[in-house]
């Protein structure tokens, strides 16, 4: 099973999501951008295991109450000759915590995790192609900050279903 750890969202931060994308898709030619259901962040992507317990338990050993997250800013990058664009997630020693103790209890268990910084984000679009003339400062300047409650972190399983991406939470975590 290709796995991850994820915060999920509820559906008033996937409306507000679903505007932005809406948004940029409307100055896009192109681009895959992120279905509805599929909107999180990631905390740990763990790839093909079947490691389910020691994952649990890993998530288990959280004790970090629950917390909230600002969703703000906006960006992207060239990815392969082709853009990623992206939310930003305000700085938040919770969910810094959080990735910690889980990166902590999932090294300890034997998984090889990403070392690098942690950034919290969500992309909102892959390979994604502007109109001539996209302003991406303008752009940012019209997302305003918005709040998510966090209480629960889920283990999401991703695979392709009739070659659709989807993603299906296996366990889930409820913080506190």
């Amino acid at each position: 099973m290709r796995l991850f750890i994820a915060i999920n969202f509820d559906e008033t931060t996937k409306n507000r999501l679903c505007d932005i994308i809406g948004g940029l898709r409307e100055q896009s030619l192109s681009g895959n951008f992120t279905r509805r259901e599929n909107l999180h962040v990631t905390l740990h992507f763990l790839g093909e295991t079947n490691r389910v317990n020691d994952i649990k338990a890993a998530m288990d050993a959280v004790t970090v109450e629950p917390f909230d997250i600002t969703m703000q800013g906006f960006g992207g990058f060239n990815q392969r000759g082709s853009m990623l664009y992206w939310v930003g997630i305000g700085r938040s020693d919770a969910l810094r915590q959080c990735h910690r103790q889980l990166y902590d209890a999932l090294s300890e268990s034997g998984f090889e995790l990403d070392s690098r910084p942690f950034k919290p984000h969500l992309t909102i679009g892959r390979e994604v192609e502007t109109v001539p003339g996209f302003d991406r400062c303008s752009f940012a300047e019209g997302i305003k900050p918005f709040c998510q409650h966090v209480g629960r972190i889920s283990l999401m399983k991703s695979e392709r279903i009739r070659g659709v991406l989807t993603y299906t939470e296996v366990y889930g975590k409820n913080l506190g």
